[in-house]
């Protein structure tokens, strides 16, 4: 699960708790079909998706995204959907 996590995201919410929800929002668009029925019952997104969705924000494969990377690349994302 940690793949899902950047390092200190944890503090950043703390001290901008503003964030939390359109991290939350996000993170929930992002969620595999059928999440509910396996194992781990989270709704966390399919990893090569996430594999590609890190790499379409950071620019590059395999290095992990800053917390603020993560909130303004969500942030970005619910921008993208308003009107649909």
């Amino acid at each position: 699960m940690n793949r899902f996590w950047a390092p200190g995201l944890g503090r950043y919410i703390l001290r901008h708790p503003s964030s939390a929800l359109p991290l939350a929002l996000a993170g929930w668009r992002l969620r595999r079909r059928g999440w509910c029925r396996s194992a781990p019952f989270l709704p966390l997104p399919p990893v090569n998706y996430w594999a590609f969705r890190t790499t379409t924000v950071s620019g590059s494969s395999g290095s992990p995204l800053s917390p603020e990377a993560m909130v303004d690349a969500a942030k970005w994302s619910l921008r993208q959907s308003v009107g649909r």
